[in-house]
């Protein structure tokens, strides 16, 4: 499992629900750092660690995800580094947080949270998006699927996606999980266009449907209890329930394919049992 590092300066704040902000760490990187005091819930941070080593040990493009130590007085003297909740702006947590590397350095590369329809086929890794849905419903992520878009360096016009904030899945705090067809999913039908038949979500498949039950603890290994408020009974259940749902990835995209958005056009009847 990957160490700790320390936050050393404090970049920006990030736009979304959980109000995360942009660090950089003492080994150099620059992560997305979430924070225990969101205003979403405390275990999105576990959340975001046992999903995303989930993600890495299918061969997912997913965030790095690492602990990130702040410090109290990083913290003192960066106003900007704040929680708004009901009105009233908290100082964000210090000690141990969550942190997801960013996709390249900040100050030299172009990242995009959203990119237009007629700019997905200029993704060199459109077919992932089919790879990661075995996450997201494997892992009942309650969210919408998010990607981020870095554009090659050697100004090809060309992105690759990476899969992040993985904070829903399990249901977000209440770690329960809510099979709905479109949860988890991403926004635009074109990601799927080549989604032919089951051989569309090889590798990743084959590999959550055969996850041990020790391989699936180890992704929850040495997450910070004050993440879960210490509950490692629940934190035993979910990764038991996690094992146990293996053999309902297949019928959870097929709740997806059959749905009334038609996400796979091209699965043929003749591709349904290849």
């Amino acid at each position: 499992m990957s160490t700790a590092v320390c936050a050393i300066q404090h970049i920006r704040r990030l736009r979304g629900g959980s109000q995360a902000h942009l660090l950089s760490a003492s080994d150099g990187g620059y992560y997305v750092t979430k924070f225990q005091n969101n205003p979403q819930h405390l275990r999105v941070l576990a959340n975001e660690m046992f999903a995303g080593r989930l993600g890495n040990s299918l061969g997912l493009p997913v965030a790095e995800v690492k602990v990130i130590d702040v410090g109290a007085a990083l913290v003192d003297c960066t106003p900007s580094l704040c929680i708004d909740l009901g009105g009233t702006r908290l100082p964000c947590s210090s000690g141990r947080q969550v942190a997801s590397r960013y996709v390249s350095d900040p100050e030299r590369s172009m990242v995009f949270d959203f990119l237009p329809e007629n700019f997905l086929t200029n993704v060199a890794n459109l077919g992932d998006f089919a790879r990661v849905l075995v996450l997201d419903k494997w892992a009942a992520n309650s969210d919408g699927r998010q990607a981020v878009f870095a554009l090659n360096p050697l100004g090809l016009r060309r992105y690759a996606a990476t899969f992040v904030d993985h904070g829903y899945c399990f249901g977000g705090g209440d770690w329960t999980f809510a099979d709905l067809p479109l949860l988890g999913t991403y926004g635009s039908k074109l990601v799927y266009q080549s989604v032919t038949g089951w051989q569309s979500f090889e590798p990743t498949l084959s590999l959550a449907e055969g996850m041990s039950a020790d391989q699936i603890w180890r992704c929850a290994g040495n997450i910070p209890g004050e993440w879960y408020e210490h509950d490692i009974d629940a934190l035993m259940q979910l990764a038991e329930e996690l094992y146990r749902r293996r053999s309902r990835i297949r019928e959870l995209i097929t709740a997806f394919r059959t749905s009334t958005r038609n996400p796979f056009p091209n699965w043929t009847t003749s591709s349904l049992i290849s």
